[in-house]
């Protein structure tokens, strides 16, 4: 009794201090603010310069705190925040940007970076549509499956009432659509020893089903600042089952989780708005003691939103696999997304498409890919979940409550989570990459046959729609017993690579290439590939209408986007990150050709500016490897004149301004790319340059290399060929010939007419214009004053008529001719007279 009463009493304890550091915050009355500060900075000396309160460290991240402010003093520290950004970001002294740093400045010279934060509603629950999750009959059981199923219960001691019914474990009807499970508890692998957190809209820990393994101490509720974070909302049931999938326990209640005994941490956001420094510190939260964590949210899967984490909790993430698990790393699941109807693609979601994640697809119990799930270039892997008029049976809110239609790719997440604790269980000091490499090596294709599938460097397969293939617990369990710890992970980024060039409509599109040597991947320390991130900027009026393809060096294709028809964003994309993981295994040698079309052939255009390739994998030298930087919000700043011209080739496929041209196909073949200096001229590099690696830490573009140009003019050099392809100039010399013609065509015409009245009237048979001064005579020696009056008749000519002016000559009216020339004319008319 008496330690059932002092364990009561800690707990008690470690709640109180728990709330002291996350206190309830009045957005009603204060504004509060992120800092980042230096390691010689007090961040109560910071409160007492900027008036404000210091609020506590965000979670985890050292050095990162919160401070409040009422709101009638918000707008001047806000100004004051902004003007010490400005300031720090600036490289020139103060004195040229005209700001004066007074003694209170000098004092927060300490701040690295600040955020004001807002309350946000911007994460959805990956339940599916209501629509998806109809039930109907199903085929009848294999006997000999059936049977097979009972005898594993009856080994296992699992007496679970709705245990037959959970087909995701062990289905008798699809024999081998399940997550091959079994076989891992019969070798007493059940999870133990391993805590997951279900980052979601809270956790009944009063469940009978989940009581046993509720984890306390990694459980916390950010909506309502309270420890427990038990469901308060009546449709706060999304977290509850996702937790049962994974760690229900074996008992009488519901069903088991494929990690049934397991713990299990609820850490509650989904149910209210919340803030980055909310979000950054419940991704951390616990991170000692919670293993992974799973999520089953994002933002909107609409098909036309495009939204990732902010600074803080990129930060919170990387965090997370740094330091996570006492430097082994926090694993993150989340779900791939719902939005496939909708064209939704999992790469606009700066979640799933972290190279941090382990991001998860949905596969029915009959083997087919549901119509929700989202494809993607960032998938690894797919889990069972709803579709084929079957869904997940699960835990419920409530005592002893089931549920028998949970489904989406957010009950695929926790099913892949579970089967990565049971890994952890076999094997703890696996690292955070050594999960998602366990992850590829040993998932099951599916489907072979429908088209979608790459082979890649590593006899692998791929597929947008499945990842590496669907997730297989007895395999993956198997080979974390013996499988050999990655080094550290090694990265190459490249120089902004400019392109600036129109980007034509149609199934053809605009390719940019860059070369990546033996030289460069050496000196950035990598092995193989991993995971590679392209970042690019892109003009457009409707961003629905692209599409971005990634070639690798060995042949294999990455859809790092695709057209969305409900995305109508005049925008393109903005420093915006794609990931893959189809490359896993490549070296990375070669060109990587990235290639944007403009799907729709409409009134909207677009412009592809410039882009960064980013390679990650494994350190050749993992002994001299460090750890790779912080997010920084400047990592993409950079000046358009600053990136280095890349390699661009541009297809004869209609674009915005040309008539349409017979399709060729010329997508391989390099030409100009945009200049350095100047929109409308090309610049072309010497063939035989060479280049030289930047630095892995420092990838500036005085240092970095140029990708290798060839020339695109079919004219002598001399011609300019104003940085468009082939066909463009074509059109621009045609336009140009044409009009000269016709110049030359409408100047033999008037000088015709000309010569007829001439002859028509012999009182005519001569003119000149007379010369005021010696610049004018000099000027018509040089021909230059008879040009200028026929340049403004030809421009008269092209001008035309119109209802205000009155036509250069009319029938009764002669040419203007100097009044000294008509004085004479009219003596020689006399003379004439008199002769005749």
């Amino acid at each position: 009794m008496r330690l059932r009463e002092a364990a009561a009493i800690a707990f008690g304890l470690y709640c109180a201090a728990t709330a002291s550091f996350h206190p309830r915050r009045s957005h009603e009355t204060h504004d509060f603010f992120a800092l980042h500060l230096d390691d010689a900075t007090s961040p109560e000396e910071i409160a007492q310069y900027l008036g404000a309160r210091h609020e506590g460290q965000v979670g985890e991240l050292s050095k990162h705190h919160t401070f409040s402010i009422p709101k009638e003093n918000s707008e001047d520290l806000t100004a004051l925040l902004e003007h010490i950004r400005v300031r720090r970001r600036s490289a020139v002294s103060d004195q040229v940007h005209g700001l004066t740093l007074d003694k209170k400045e000098r004092n927060l010279d300490g701040i690295l970076w600040s955020q004001k934060l807002t309350l946000k509603n911007r994460l959805v629950k990956r339940a599916p549509p209501a629509d998806k999750l109809a039930r109907a009959s199903l085929k009848e059981e294999d006997s000999e499956a059936a049977q097979a199923q009972k005898r594993v219960a009856s080994s296992l001691g699992i007496t679970d009432p709705i245990f037959g019914g959970q087909w995701h474990l062990y289905n008798t009807v699809q024999v081998g659509h399940d997550l091959n499970v079994s076989g891992v508890w019969l070798d007493g692998i059940t999870g133990k020893g391993v805590i997951t957190a279900v980052v979601d809209d809270g956790l009944d820990m009063y469940s009978n089903d989940l009581k046993p393994n509720y984890f306390a101490e990694g459980s916390y509720d950010f909506n309502d600042n309270t420890p427990e974070p038990r469901p308060r909302l009546s449709d706060d049931r999304h977290g509850t089952r996702c937790a049962g999938e994974i760690a229900a326990a074996r008992n009488d209640v519901c069903g088991v989780g494929v990690a049934y005994d397991s713990q299990i941490a609820g850490i509650r956001i989904l149910s209210k708005a919340i803030d980055d420094a909310d979000e950054a510190t419940a991704i951390n939260y616990g991170f000692q003691h919670n293993d992974i964590y799973s999520c089953s949210w994002g933002p909107p899967d609409d098909g036309a939103t495009m939204e990732g984490p902010g600074i803080l909790i990129k930060r919170a993430m990387v965090n997370g696999v740094q330091n996570g698990r006492g430097g082994k790393g926090s694993v993150f699941v989340f779900a791939a997304g719902n939005g496939a109807s909708y064209d939704d693609n999992c790469n606009f979601d700066g979640y799933t498409n972290s190279i941090y994640s382990i991001t998860v697809g949905a596969i029915d119990r009959e083997g087919k890919h549901p119509s929700y799930s989202e494809s993607c270039s960032a998938q690894l892997v797919v889990a069972y979940s709803s579709g084929s008029s079957d869904a997940i049976h699960t835990t419920d809110v409530g005592t002893d409550k089931c549920y028998s239609l949970h489904g989406g790719t957010s009950a695929a997440g926790p099913l892949a989570a579970g089967t990565i604790a049971l890994a952890l269980s076999a094997r703890p000091e696996l690292t955070w990459r050594d999960t998602q490499y366990l992850m590829v090596e040993t998932a099951v294709p599916v489907h072979e046959d429908d088209g979608s599938w790459q082979i890649t460097k590593l006899g692998k397969k791929f597929s947008h729609d499945w990842g590496y293939g669907k997730v297989d617990a007895y395999s993956l369990v198997q080979l974390a017993k013996t499988w050999e710890l990655v080094k550290p992970q090694a990265w190459f980024h490249s120089p902004w690579l400019r392109v600036q060039h129109e980007i034509p409509q149609g199934d053809q599109g605009l390719a940019s290439s860059y070369e990546v040597t033996g030289d460069m991947m050496y000196k950035a320390n990598i092995e193989k590939l991993e995971h590679v991130t392209v970042t690019m900027n892109v003009n457009h009026t409707r961003r629905g209408d692209l599409s971005v393809e990634l070639r690798s060096p060995e042949g294999v294709v990455s859809h790092l986007s695709t057209a969305r028809r409900s995305d109508n964003e005049k925008a393109g994309y903005v420093d915006w990150t794609f990931m893959t993981v189809a490359h896993w295994g490549e070296s990375g040698i070669g060109k990587w050709t990235i290639i944007v079309k403009d799907t729709n052939v409409n009134e909207h255009g677009g412009e592809f500016i410039d882009w960064r390739l980013n390679l990650w994998g494994v350190s050749i030298d993992g002994s001299n490897q460090p750890l790779h930087p912080m997010p920084n919000e400047h990592d993409d700043d950079h000046s358009i004149e600053d990136a280095i011209v890349a390699t661009t080739s541009v297809d004869p496929g209609p674009s915005k301004t040309d008539t349409p041209m017979p399709p060729t196909d010329v997508i391989d073949r390099p030409v100009n790319a945009k200049p350095s200096t100047t929109p409308t001229m090309s610049l072309e590099a010497p063939a035989e340059e060479t280049s030289e690696a930047p630095s892995p830490t420092n990838s500036s573009a005085a240092e970095s290399p140029s990708a290798t140009p060839s020339s695109d003019s079919f004219l002598p050099s001399f011609f300019p060929t104003f940085g468009a392809s082939k066909r463009t100039q074509a059109w621009i010399y045609a336009a140009i010939s044409s009009i000269i013609v016709f110049c030359i065509g409408l100047g033999v015409y008037f000088h015709v007419q000309r010569r007829k009245r001439l002859r028509n009237d012999p009182r005519d048979d001569y003119d000149f214009e007379m010369i005021e001064d010696e610049d004018e005579l000099h000027a018509m020696n040089g021909r230059s004053g008879r040009t200028q009056r026929r340049g403004g008749e030809l421009y008269n000519a092209f001008a035309g008529e119109s209802d205000e002016e009155e036509p250069l000559f009319s029938d009764e009216e002669e040419p203007y001719r100097d009044q000294a020339v008509g004085e004479d004319q009219e003596k020689r008319r006399s003379n004439s007279g008199d002769r005749a």
